[in-house]
């Protein structure tokens, strides 16, 4: 599995609709499990991003559709950093 972290930034139409967003989110977790992936973490935030989350997923494609289909809502715009646990860094290091 690959894991993720996705920044999120509301657009104009996702902060008129703000109340809406724990169903959004709460909708972007089941997407995540229907592709079996499986959902880390989700947090909303003050400052630069107004949320965040991590998850799993099988593979680089099935991450971009999830990222590509929530962005398409209109309300949210993500940037998105590929994560490595300890020991998956370890790996890398041995090819530098």
């Amino acid at each position: 599995m690959l894991r993720y972290l996705a920044l999120i930034t509301y657009t104009d139409q996702g902060i008129r609709n703000i109340k809406d967003s724990g169903k959004r989110a709460a909708a972007f977790g089941k997407a995540i499990e229907a592709v079996g992936g499986k959902l880390l973490s989700q947090y909303w935030c003050l400052g630069e991003v107004d949320g965040c989350v991590t998850f799993d997923v099988p593979d680089e494609q099935t991450a971009a559709g999830l990222l590509l289909s929530l962005g398409q809502a209109g309300n949210v715009r993500t940037k998105t950093i590929r994560l490595y646990d300890s020991q998956e860094f370890q790996q890398i290091l041995t090819k530098v």
